[in-house]
C-alpha cells in the first residue's frame, strides 16, 4: 500500500514539508498507547532474538535510523514501535541552526536518493539535552547524539569550530544524556565544509575531544568521496584517540551517480543520500575492517533498501546498520521485514 498508493501521492509535495508532517504524526501517533500499539502491530519485529551488544549498549535489533530525520529527537518513543533498535539524533550543534536556504531537499527517484542540503537544521545542544532529560526512555531502545560544528560564518575558523565542537561534547557529557556519541566530520553542506577531514586537522580536533572525557562510546561519522589512501589516513589518526568506531559513511559528493532521467542542476550544494553511497560504503567498510580488524566498530550507513542490501553491509564488517533512505522509498515496513532476514539467516547458520 506504502509503494503503490502512499509513496506516489507524497511524492507529488515537497520532500522537507512531508518530513515534517511524518515528525509531525510520529510523535503524535507515539505519544498515546494506542497509536504506540498500533505502530507496533503492523510495523514491529516479534521474531526470533537478534540482539547484539556492541561497545557494551545493548541493541535489541541491530537497525538504527541515521542522524538527521529525527535531528531535533522527537520519536523516541515511536522508533522503537516499528523495528529501530535505536536512533542517531543530531546532528546538532553548540548553537540553534536555521539550516540552509531552500530547497533543502530534493528527490532523485530514478536515482534512490535525495539530494541533502539541510545544513545542520536543528534546535541546539541544549535544547536537546532538555529534551532527552524529560522524555520517557523505552526500554532497550537506544539514544545516540550526533555533533557537528555550528553551521555559520563565524564558527568556520578551525580554532572556533573545534571550540564548538567541545562545547557540545562537554554540555552532553556533564548532563549525561545519551547512550552514545557521534563527531560528524563530514557535513558536506555547511560553513567551512569537511575541514577535519585531513589527519593534520583530525588530530586537532580529537586531541581537544579527549580532554573532555566522554566515558560512553565516542563515534565518527566518516565521508566516503575520498581516496582509500586518505580515508586509511583518517583512520590511523582515530587509532590513537578515544573513538570506539566509525560510521560509514555520509552523504555522497559524486553527482555521477546520478541517474540521466533525475532532476540535474548546473550547480549541486549538498550530498546525495540512498543508492550512490552504497557500493562506496561497503567497499570501505570492507576497508576498515581489513586493515583494523575489530579495533573499530563499525556501523555501515548509505544504500540499505532490502535486506539483501542490510546483508551486504555485515559480510563487509558492520557491526551494526543504519538507514533512513530506504525507509523513505520502501516504507516502515523495511525495518521489520530486514530483521526477520537476519532472523532466518542466523538461524540457517545455527543449522
Amino acid at each position: 500500500m506504502y509503494k503503490k498508493i502512499l509513496k506516489p501521492f507524497l511524492f507529488l509535495f515537497d520532500p522537507e514539508a512531508v518530513h515534517i508532517a511524518f515528525i509531525t504524526f510520529g510523535k503524535y501517533a507515539g505519544s498515546f498507547s494506542v497509536g504506540r500499539f498500533i505502530l507496533s502491530c503492523a510495523y514491529g519485529y516479534k521474531g526470533k532474538d537478534i540482539s547484539k551488544t556492541v561497545d557494551g549498549i545493548y541493541y535489541k535489533t541491530p537497525i538504527l535510523l541515521a542522524a538527521g530525520f529525527d535531528y531535533n529527537g522527537e520519536l523516541t518513543q515511536t522508533l522503537p514501535r516499528i523495528a529501530f533498535g535505536g536512533e542517531e539524533t543530531g546532528s546538532i550543534t553548540a548553537k540553534p541552526c536555521a539550516g540552509n536556504s531552500k530547497p533543502r531537499m530534493t528527490r532523485l527517484p530514478n536515482s534512490q536518493s535525495i539530494l541533502v542540503n539541510k545544513g545542520l537544521r536543528n534546535n541546539g545542544v541544549e535544547a536537546m539535552i532538555h529534551r532527552l532529560q524529560n522524555i520517557k526512555r523505552v526500554k532497550d531502545f537506544v539514544i545516540g547524539v550526533s555533533i557537528a560544528r555550528t553551521n555559520e560564518k563565524d564558527a568556520s575558523s578551525v580554532e572556533v569550530g573545534i571550540a564548538d565542537y567541545v562545547f557540545s561534547l562537554r554540555k552532553l557529557v556533564e548532563a549525561n544524556v545519551g547512550d552514545y556519541y557521534t563527531i560528524n566530520i563530514s557535513c558536506p553542506n555547511s560553513f567551512g565544509g569537511e575541514s577535519f577531514t585531513t589527519p593534520l586537522l583530525l588530530e586537532k580536533l580529537f586531541i581537544a575531544l579527549d580532554a573532555v572525557g566522554a566515558k560512553k562510546p565516542v563515534y565518527v561519522k566518516m565521508p566516503i568521496s575520498i581516496s582509500d589512501a586518505d580515508f586509511s589516513g583518517l583512520l590511523k589518526v582515530l587509532d590513537i584517540h578515544s573513538v570506539q568506531g566509525v560510521i560509514i559513511g555520509n552523504l555522497q559528493k559524486d553527482y555521477s551517480t546520478i541517474h540521466p532521467k533525475d532532476f540535474h542542476p548546473t550547480q549541486y550544494s549538498g550530498g546525495l543520500s540512498g543508492k550512490p553511497c552504497e557500493n562506496r560504503s561497503n567497499a570501505l567498510i570492507a576497508l576498515t575492517k581489513t586493515q583494523y580488524k575489530n579495533r573499530f566498530t563499525i556501523i555501515g550507513c548509505g544504500g540499505i533498501f532490502s535486506y539483501a542490501d542490510a546483508q551486504k553491509k555485515i559480510d563487509a564488517g558492520a557491526d551494526l546498520l543504519q538507514l533512513i533512505t530506504g525507509m523513505i522509498y520502501e516504507g516502515p515496513s523495511l525495518m521489520k521485514e530486514i530483521c526477520e532476514g537476519l532472523a532466518f539467516a542466523k538461524k540457517s547458520e545455527m543449522k
